[in-house]
């Protein structure tokens, strides 16, 4: 009540200096927001297996209010979660304002007090952050402090504790990063066709020794450094991160240090792009809760290198999460441009995406140390095991073939260690094929239909899967659309079930509003590497955003 109360106000003194600009004719500032809804309506399939939900009506939503004047800002959001959707942390569950600050810019430095989000490099040290769609949240609560030190130098520091749910972590949060801009530092470089880019950050936790079994550090450390490095159409991205012993429950509570690398470089030209990528990562799992796990209060972020999928049964149904405690893994990803006007390129030319990742465990050492040291093993870096966690080779064509009709055609292979992902049903090791055909035809300027046909065959976890999706957009406002999932190739014949849905949704200016209807087939949603269980369900959703 005492948020919804202090909500009313905020919304109320909003209005206050909106009327009291128009009456003197000169801005008190300006204020800005979006609001997003999500309601579902769960009918009881026991068929599917989807979770009985007593208060038959979930929903999620929020409203975001930003105040600008000149170089000051402040903010705050609103969420209410009555229940939380299905597959959604029941941790939301309730109301409140979890994120509000205040912020004003200098000509060379920026204060942040309240709630925050940051990130330092690529991220492998420090990134507090909102994946809405996936529920995770880690937003900073404390102070961050940015600023410019002389040409080419820019600094970072923040401090505080990262929200989980409606509360904050028990572990303090404490971070220092510095960039360099070599080419900004000196002016005889400031033309030079090569860039280069220097960076380094440090970041700590305090977190109480609380544990009866074990001597645990209440100080945990990491540092690592970067380097960017540009020239023409080439680049060069590094960075390496050391952590020291961090026991938890992540790791069986060991004091084994980590340690994560992460390489990529990537070449450009027109009609052609390669980018190759690498990455190390030991017992790196660091959050300011010793004892969390899931998503929840993680300080860094720890890419998968692995192309994010779209298509429903690639995406889906087997997709990589980052393993935090150890994997070796690369990526190469080619781009190229088949020319217009041949046999091969056709009249307006063809695109082709070749994809590759792999992801193996460590090849490690078990140490059979004593009670209080608990190395626990050893292994060398970039040393990959022979165990595979996953393997995806994908193609996608994409060709016009003329002003009214597009193709794309993709293919993707996958081999998918479920004893280590633990994210589909079955045991094992899985072999998994997909082929997707996507047509797109335009009738005029505003009518278009998409339409896909989708298989998936293994003779592993459920069998064979088909998806057809069919989409007709009456361009700007309307969309209508319709897609079945079939699993029929499962080895039980009573699962053997068609998952059909309808959606339609209208969208006007910042305004966007969308309702479904039909069943949702268990499985897994995946945003960089990090995922969340979606369950089976079946019933009306309902969706409204709006921004202003």
């Amino acid at each position: 009540m005492k948020s919804l109360k202090f909500l009313l106000a905020a919304v109320f003194c909003s209005q206050f200096f909106f009327l009291k600009a128009q009456e003197e004719q000169k801005s008190v500032g300006e204020i800005h927001g979006n609001f997003d809804m999500t309601t579902q309506f769960y009918s009881i399939d026991t068929v599917i297996g989807a979770p009985i939900v007593p208060e038959k009506l979930l929903m999620n939503g929020f409203l975001n209010l930003i105040y600008t004047k000149d170089r000051f800002t402040a903010g705050l959001r609103y969420e209410a979660y009555h229940n939380v959707l299905q597959g959604f942390d029941p941790g939301y569950a309730g109301t409140g304002i979890p994120f509000r600050y205040a912020s004003y810019r200098g000509d060379r430095m920026e204060i942040t007090a309240g709630n925050f989000y940051e990130q330092f490099g690529s991220g492998l040290i420090f990134r507090s952050y909102e994946e809405r769609g996936l529920g995770v949240d880690n937003a900073m609560e404390g102070i961050r402090v940015k600023g410019k030190i002389g040409n080419g130098l820019y600094v970072k520091g923040v401090i505080g504790r990262q929200r989980i749910f409606f509360a904050q972590s028990p572990g303090i949060v404490r971070g220092a990063d510095a960039e360099l801009n070599i080419n900004e530092t000196f002016p005889s470089l400031s033309e030079s066709k090569t860039k280069l880019i220097l960076g380094t950050s440090f970041v700590s936790k305090y977190q109480q020794d609380d544990n009866v079994t074990y001597i645990l550090p209440e100080n945990v450390a990491a540092g690592g450094g970067r380097l960017n490095l540009i020239r023409g159409n080439f680049s060069i991205f590094s960075e390496y991160v050391y952590k020291a012993n961090d026991p938890s429950a992540d790791n069986g509570f060991i004091y084994k240090p980590g340690q994560a690398i992460f390489l990529s470089t990537s070449y450009s030209t027109k009609g052609f792009g390669l980018n190759l990528s690498a990455k190390h990562i030991d017992n790196m799992s660091f959050r300011s809760d010793r004892n969390e796990n899931i998503n929840n209060l993680l300080i860094t972020y720890l890419p998968a290198l692995t192309k994010q999928h779209t298509y429903n049964l690639a995406a889906t149904l087997y997709p990589y999460a980052t393993q935090p405690n150890g994997e070796v893994g690369f990526q190469a990803d080619m781009t190229f441009r088949l020319k217009r006007g041949t046999w091969y390129g056709g009249k307006y030319g063809t695109s082709v995406l070749v994809n590759f990742a792999a992801a193996n465990g460590l090849d490690s050492t078990k140490i059979n140390d004593d009670f209080t040291d608990r190395q626990g093993y050893k292994t060398n870096l970039f040393s990959a095991g022979e165990e595979v966690y996953f393997r995806d080779f994908n193609v996608e064509v994409t060709r016009k073939i003329n002003k009214s009709l597009k193709l794309k055609a993709s293919y993707f292979n996958f081999v998918f260690n479920n004893d280590v992902m633990k994210l589909a049903g079955s045991p094992g090791t899985f072999f998994v094929d997909i082929a997707v055909l996507d047509v797109l035809y335009k009738f005029n300027r505003t009518n278009s239909l998409r339409t896909e046909v989708q298989g998936l065959w293994t003779q592993q976890d459920q069998g064979n899967w088909a998806t057809f999706l069919m989409e007709y957009t009456l361009a700007p406002h309307w969309f209508f659309s319709f897609m079945d999932q079939y699993n029929y190739g499962n080895p039980i014949n009573s699962r053997r079930l068609h998952y059909p849905i309808f959606s339609t949704g209208y969208n006007s200016g910042g305004n966007r509003i969308s309702v479904s209807y039909g069943r949702q087939r268990a499985g897994i949603f995946c945003v960089g590497g990090v995922c969340r269980t979606v369950p089976a369900s079946n019933g009306v959703t309902l969706s409204i955003t709006s921004s202003f």
